[in-house]
């Protein structure tokens, strides 16, 4: 995939925000005030967490419809799906990962939780059987309602976060087996918010991962939920990446 130019024309892209597992689009709400606050054209995506191929091809059918340039946004699981997005819609422009996983061509969750392993995440899943789109037997991951607040949102108060385990939305396991053939970050802008007290995704996982993209981090005191809990640095993050036009070049990477 040949690099791609920035802000096309200098215009201020249209940003797509995808959440990740064990959320919903109420999760940006706070990142979505303060955008719209700024006149910008956001949106938050409704990310399906039932793989990042179809995952990714439903975000990028909503990019590509979009006439401009679109910066995409994704949190958590919702990172592996925006940059497969990304490879789909010729308009994206760029991509900020909001504590999130950023794979490279091939690479598996496993492949960087097993390189970082003091995650709670995985302890704290619970498994449950559901039905596929062909109506066959599939798995989808929760995390124990105990155990949400610690893992995902330890920053949060007790009763939203009690509000946020009920409510959450399961992804199916099978999304964090897949990979990708090609990943967008290494030809677009990359900018990536660092969770430092995240218990989901450890931080230095982060860190290297942000690092061989070749983003701009920001590192924010926060937890798994930082969109939630600091939406105003969040926003600011993503607002800089909008508004500063980068030429894309390919990201160094160890």
């Amino acid at each position: 995939m040949a690099p791609r130019g920035s802000f096309q024309n200098g215009s201020t892209p249209t940003v797509l925000l995808v959440h990740g597992a064990f959320a919903d689009g109420s999760s940006w709400s706070g990142v979505v005030a303060a955008l719209q606050a700024d006149g910008m054209d956001v949106q938050a995506v409704a990310n399906p967490l039932r793989g990042t191929a179809a995952d990714a091809a439903h975000v990028a059918v909503i990019a590509a419809a979009i006439d401009g340039p679109v910066l995409l946004v994704g949190h958590s699981y919702g990172g592996m799906v925006v940059d497969r997005a990304a490879v789909l819609a010729p308009n994206v422009v760029g991509l900020v990962y909001v504590a999130a996983f950023v794979l490279a061509e091939g690479e598996r969750v496993s492949d960087v939780t097993d390189r970082f392993p003091d995650s709670l995440l995985g302890p704290a899943l619970w498994p449950a059987p559901f039905a596929t789109a062909d109506g066959g037997p599939g798995v989808e991951l929760r995390l124990q309602p105990d155990r949400f607040a610690e893992v995902f949102a330890a920053d949060l108060p007790t009763g939203l976060t009690t509000v946020m385990a009920a409510s959450q939305r399961p992804v199916a396991a099978a999304a964090f087996e897949e990979s990708s053939p090609v990943v967008a970050w290494r030809t677009l802008p990359t900018w990536f918010v660092l969770s430092t007290a995240d218990r989901a995704i450890q931080p230095e996982a982060q860190r290297f991962m942000a690092s061989r993209a070749g983003a701009e981090v920001t590192e924010l005191d926060a937890s798994h939920a930082v969109a939630l809990s600091q939406p105003a640095a969040v926003a600011a993050v993503i607002r800089a990446a909008a508004l500063t036009p980068r030429a894309a070049q390919p990201a160094a990477h160890p």
